[in-house]
């Protein structure tokens, strides 16, 4: 069972791999099984949350399985899931691909087997080859792991470690599988996928990573993952120019849209620097779609520092706007701020970012209708697919189309969360 983000989704879907590999048969979660494993998240309090619930939901489920729980919550308070009834094994964010190896063990023992180490002091990218295709119709591909930018509000350097990226050779291996299997998208994950390469001897660049996947053919969509705007380069852009197939879709996160609550936050860019970055980037890559996150109720955000960042938000034209309301998390700088705010303000000011932002995100769809678009279809329910555009807008058709495959789409009216679509 996989928590939080597409890391997270990749990083499960190697340990599937590992564990057919060793002859196990993996099933849906809740199905009665020997082991469960749990990948966790502790991005927010509600993610912690979720987590111990399904821990305690597989222990309900699966009363004699082999509990392992492993991810970011588990590198972050081992201790607290080990607590928890059925837990037998607690696996940090690293020696995944031990995961067999140490269910086996924690089965042979009693008590918790506990397999935690310093993050911290991690220097390599854990390569896990991918034994399994995915069986979802867009593939992931981590190429990065760990993050030092210490924004004063997030945990996730101090679950994940250092920066550590997967050497090219490698990327090209797994993305060849990945078409060789037939997938269509390939979307470029990790936690910091602006960084990419930094931490090798040669230094390859994330456009050099995005080149290597494209020269191998066979692609119809490659897709990046989030990145910081302040980390666009110009072979990024040329890239973006001059092959197609490089989704035109930027997810870059802004977080606040106030220069105050920024710097305490400990980004790295005004809002005067953002703005400017964003009009280059749709200067450089002409119907680029870009979406953000932004952060509600951070210490010390007063009504009319909020209404800075709302405004702000409302002039960026995002085509979507992830809004969050600000998660304590103990052991970060931000926890430790005077001025945090009540939840109650915090979920109002949450409803009132993301009206707004669905204003300007609607205006946007509006002028996309009657373009044509391909469109990946992933799901079918009562007759109707959905897919994605490159431009991550999600279309429906009642028309027949092949899962997993791309299809020529006219966006005819506003649907949904997106569009209805006629295929072409």
């Amino acid at each position: 069972m996989t928590l939080g983000c597409k890391v997270n989704q990749f990083e499960t879907e190697t340990m599937e791999g590992l564990f057919r590999r060793a002859g196990y048969e993996t099933v849906p979660f809740g199905e009665a099984s020997d082991v469960c494993v749990v990948n966790t998240c502790s991005v927010t309090a509600l993610g912690e949350k979720k987590s111990r619930q399904i821990v305690r939901r597989a222990k309900r489920l699966n009363d004699r399985a082999i509990i392992a729980v492993t991810g970011c919550y588990a590198q972050l308070s081992p201790k607290e899931l080990a607590a928890l009834d059925g837990v037998r094994l607690v696996v940090g964010t690293k020696d995944r691909a031990r995961i067999v190896e140490l269910v086996e063990q924690a089965a042979r023992e009693d008590g918790v087997l506990f397999d935690v180490g310093d993050i911290m002091k991690a220097d390599e990218f854990e390569d896990i080859p991918l034994y399994e295709a995915p069986t979802r119709t867009r593939a992931f591909l981590k190429i990065q792991e760990g993050c030092e930018n210490f924004c004063t509000f997030c945990i996730i350097p101090y679950a994940r470690g250092p920066l550590r990226s997967r050497p090219l050779e490698s990327v090209r291996r797994e993305a060849k599988k990945l078409i060789d299997a037939g997938f269509k998208e390939i979307v470029l994950t990790g936690i910091h996928i602006g960084a990419y390469g930094r931490d090798l001897a040669d230094q390859p660049t994330l456009a050099d990573a995005a080149r290597e996947i494209l020269a191998l053919g066979g692609l119809s969509r490659l897709r990046l993952g989030s990145l910081e705007s302040v980390e666009l380069s110009d072979e990024l852009f040329t890239l973006f120019r001059d092959d197609s197939r490089l989704a035109k879709h930027l997810h870059l996160p802004l977080q606040a849209g106030s220069d105050a609550i920024l710097r305490a936050m400990n980004r790295h860019y005004d809002t005067a620097e953002f703005a400017r970055l964003l009009e280059n980037v749709r200067r450089a890559v002409p119907d680029v779609s870009i979406t953000t996150d932004v952060i509600v109720g951070f210490p010390g955000e007063t009504d009319a520092l909020f209404e800075e960042s709302l405004d702000f938000v409302s002039r960026m034209n995002f085509a979507k706007v992830h809004v969050f309301p600000y998660s304590r998390r103990e052991g970060t700088p931000a926890a430790r701020m005077t001025g945090q705010l009540p939840t109650a303000v915090k979920k109002e000011r949450v409803r009132r970012m993301e009206e707004a932002a669905e204003v300007r995100a609607q205006e946007i769809r509006e002028r996309l209708i009657g373009r044509r678009s391909d469109v990946l279809f992933e799901t079918t329910t009562d007759g109707v697919s959905d897919g994605l555009t490159g431009g991550y807008f999600r279309v429906y058709t009642d028309a027949p189309v092949k899962l997993g495959e791309m299809a020529v789409v006219r966006l005819v009216r506003l649907y949904r969360d997106g569009f209805f679509g006629e295929v072409v």
